[in-house]
């Protein structure tokens, strides 16, 4: 009897997640303007979970950085305002959701704290 082969190649999310939307970005809904009356953005600052592994910068000019330890690629790109969070869109065209929570900001499973 033949069993079922599992291929157990883990692939990181956002990797995993441009395979899956490539080619339909088009789909995706668009960022609101960036605002251009000069004021900084209430959430612009730097964030990091506990264990200070994953970091995010949002910029007051609407840019933002992410860094996860153990991964050599640096995430950047731009972020707006969506619904009641924030949305983060690479360079690559990658969407990642960001919730706004009583703590913090929580993406991708991450909780993180301003620093």
């Amino acid at each position: 009897m033949r069993t079922p082969r599992v291929n157990a190649t883990i692939f990181e999310s956002s990797a995993l997640l441009a395979l899956v939307f490539s080619g339909i970005d088009d789909l995706a809904p668009p960022l609101p303007e960036q605002s251009t009356g000069g004021g900084p953005r209430l959430l612009a600052g730097v964030w990091a979970n506990l264990a200070n592994t994953v970091q995010l910068h949002l910029g007051d000019d609407g840019s933002y950085v992410s860094t996860v330890a153990g991964r050599s690629t640096i995430s950047k790109g731009v972020y707006g305002p969506d619904g009641t969070g924030v949305l983060l869109r690479d360079e690559s065209g990658l969407r990642i959701p960001v919730a706004v929570t009583e703590n913090g900001l929580e993406m991708a499973g991450h909780q993180l704290f301003r620093v």
